[in-house]
């Protein structure tokens, strides 16, 4: 019976750490995009900054490229909307990994309960 205990325990305390690994990736790629949104943000910044006949170059390997400026702009823009759907599509999954972490939670804590109502029957009876 006590096997059976344990077993449970180690599997539940499995589930918990690959939430922990997941919800730690959803972490560390919120920082990424975050740093990304931010990046793009100043650079949106120094466009506007330019004037309509100021030159703007793209960095394309090792070469520099001029670009149009409002082309330049619409590149950031987009990167900037694509960014922000990508952070609220992470968020998303943070709190799934969150949910299921809680729900995990209350079944190990549940667990233990049984398990410590159990080595105290058994040192009872002993």
């Amino acid at each position: 019976m006590a096997a059976n205990f344990d077993r449970i325990q180690q599997q539940m305390q499995s589930e918990l750490e690959k939430f922990k690994a997941c919800r730690k990736k959803l972490i560390s790629t919120r920082q990424q995009l975050d740093a990304q949104l931010n990046e793009n943000k100043v650079v949106q910044e120094e466009l506007d900054v330019i004037e309509p006949d100021g030159s703007v170059y793209k960095l394309i390997g090792p070469v520099l490229v001029k670009q149009d400026l409002e082309e330049a702009k619409q590149t950031v823009g987009k990167r900037i909307e694509y960014i922000t759907a990508e952070i609220k599509r992470n968020d998303t999954g943070i709190k799934d990994v969150e949910k299921k972490r809680g729900v995990s939670q209350e079944a190990l804590s549940k667990l233990q309960h049984q398990y410590q109502q159990f080595l105290t029957k058994a040192a009872a009876k002993a």
